[in-house]
């Protein structure tokens, strides 16, 4: 394995609370790790709440990214070393 941090970022798309399970697993590692949450977010959802919190105490940012700001996504795409689309 490399010793070398990564830039990680997770975009949540169709599967949201699966992308968020995944996120939070991904804080084990010592890579920097970042969420794009594009459309909306089923935030009464049991499981959803419980990956947030998660993240949230890993200091993981999520970020809610509205379908018409596609400029958003791309610059957290360009600045990321890996790239997951769930």
């Amino acid at each position: 394995m490399s010793d070398e941090i990564k830039n990680v970022l997770m975009i949540a798309r169709h599967k949201k609370a699966e992308a968020l399970r995944m996120a939070t697993g991904l804080t084990l590692l010592d890579d920097v790790i970042q969420v794009a949450v594009v459309g909306e977010l089923d935030r009464a959802d049991a499981e959803v709440e419980l990956q947030l919190e998660s993240l949230d105490f890993a200091d993981v940012p999520v970020v809610d990214i509205d379908e018409n700001a596609p400029v958003v996504l791309a610059e957290m795409i360009v600045n990321a070393d890996v790239v997951y689309v769930v």
